[in-house]
């Protein structure tokens, strides 16, 4: 493989060197230290080497940020980094991964999904109160598009504003000044800092349901690397990458992004695979939410030996039934013509015009 080295032991011994790209942030350093972890205990032979990324884009972010997001430019720079072979892997958090990777590149693990729901954080002064208690034209803090859209139509005395930032930036705004009474965040994101503490309330699907893959690690690697991919595999988890598979679907052909509020519950219950998808306006006002199911039970399928990589939106899992992942990602499609057919589209085209227009 073009992009790995070697280093001796001391003892004579050669061992692989695999370089794992990662944000500088902390939470990214926590979600790529947990991997190298699990890859660690797994490969004790292989020596990992943690490679910090920081974005050339910096100076352009404050003016940028809010047309292409933090996040895609550093997700920009790691790719690039992987397609230069400067590193072998790449941990992301799914969520921000777009549903078409550029040519050459997959996602050779989705890991075990954390809770994928958002939580509410309080203002120290606010503390003992939920959304619902909060007093009228209390202001609350996203940079979520889904998130402002749902819970405007859910509790209509409440005003949202955008905050920016990574997840200590965030905290700070909240608890050093007064213009935020509450903020919402990924409740993934807050469990791995250890943060738990601040959490006031999770918000259920009745409330707001989560963005598509919200709450699952994914590894993006060379498609090419064969040993990489058959080494990162391992770290899949079935069901999680079953349903990441139907919700990526979903959104793929919604193409649907951060700039539009599209959202999704998903759930396995007796071989089944449940998913539910909603699109919105921008105010939450006009929306359509539809559910449906689709077997993925595999069990008596005679699987034919096919030698070509497959990728399904993005993922490559051979090591899991391949009827199973096609059947999850027909459901994904599926459910996104449904609302297309009762006018999914010009919710999503309104709603993208007015966001570019802010």
């Amino acid at each position: 493989m073009s992009g790995e080295t070697s280093s001796q032991d001391g003892k004579g011994k050669v061992s692989r060197v695999i370089r794992i790209g990662t944000r500088k942030s902390q939470l990214a350093r926590i979600q790529t230290d947990s991997v190298a972890e699990k890859l660690k205990e797994l490969y004790p032979d292989v020596y990992l080497e943690i490679v910090g990324m920081t974005t050339t884009g910096d100076k352009i972010l404050d003016t940028a940020l809010s047309k292409i997001g933090e996040k895609s430019l550093f997700t920009k720079e790691l790719e690039t980094a992987l397609e230069r072979n400067e590193v072998d892997l790449v941990v992301h958090s799914l969520k921000d991964l777009p549903t078409t990777l550029p040519p050459g590149f997959t996602i050779g693990a989705v890991l075990k999904r954390e809770n994928p729901h958002d939580a509410v954080v309080l203002h120290p002064k606010n503390m003992g109160k939920s959304l619902d208690t909060l007093p009228d034209k209390s202001v609350i803090g996203t940079s979520s598009l889904r998130r402002a859209a749902q819970l405007k139509k859910r509790f209509p005395h409440l005003e949202f504003k955008d905050i920016r930032g990574n997840l200590n930036t965030r905290l700070k705004k909240l608890d050093e000044k007064d213009d935020f009474s509450a903020i919402i965040l990924a409740a993934a994101g807050l469990r791995r800092m250890g943060w738990d503490s601040r959490v006031s309330q999770i918000l259920g699907p009745e409330d707001c349901m989560y963005a598509v893959g919200q709450g699952a690690l994914a590894i993006e690697v060379r498609a090419r690397d064969e040993d990489i991919l058959e080494m990162v595999s391992v770290l899949h988890d079935p069901n999680t990458v079953l349903r990441c598979i139907a919700e990526r679907a979903f959104l793929r052909r919604l193409e649907g992004g951060c700039s539009v509020p599209v959202a999704v519950h998903t759930e396995v219950k007796d071989s089944q695979l449940y998913l539910t998808g909603a699109v919105y306006s921008l105010d939450g006002s006009d929306s359509l939410k539809e559910t449906m199911q689709t077997s993925i039970d595999s069990d008596n399928k005679v699987e034919e030996q096919v030698d070509e990589r497959v990728q399904r939106v993005g993922v490559t899992a051979n090591n899991m039934p391949g009827p199973a992942q096609d059947a999850s990602e027909k459901l994904g499609l599926d459910l996104a013509n449904l609302l297309l057919s009762k006018g999914a589209k010009e919710i999503l085209t309104v709603a993208r015009q007015l966001n570019d227009a802010r």
